[in-house]
């Protein structure tokens, strides 16, 4: 597991993003077990507090959850799991929305470039 850390946001947070963004590709699996707040902690080369916090904030999101002293693992809950794509398309475009604004483009003009730009990333 990896993930390029920035230095803006709480390092916790960016590994719950990391999970959020797993799910949504279908790299984590509904049920699938996760490594250990240690192991993760070792993986990343993060503080193991800094890796239960992470942990801590998942389950109270429902993403994951515990079973007495079973490894945690990624929720089956569906809804869950489907307000997780939702939430990252939904934070990426208010992120565009306040950074395109102050250009004052037309509705227009923005959905026929990301229209373009979308089609060439795509090739």
């Amino acid at each position: 597991m990896k993930v390029d850390f920035n230095k803006r946001d709480p390092v916790y947070v960016q590994v719950v993003r990391h999970f959020k963004e797993q799910i949504a590709k279908g790299m984590l699996e509904p049920g699938q077990e996760i490594p250990s707040r240690r192991e993760l902690a070792n993986q990343l080369k993060i503080n193991p507090n800094t890796a239960q916090r992470a942990y801590k904030e998942m389950e109270g999101q429902g993403l994951i959850y515990t079973e007495r002293n079973l490894p945690s693992k990624i929720t089956k809950d569906e809804k869950v799991l489907g307000s997780v794509r939702e939430e990252l398309i939904v934070e990426a475009v208010d992120s565009f929305i306040a950074s395109i604004r102050p250009i004052d483009v037309s509705v227009e003009e923005v959905l026929d470039l990301v229209k373009e730009k979308y089609e060439q990333e795509k090739k």
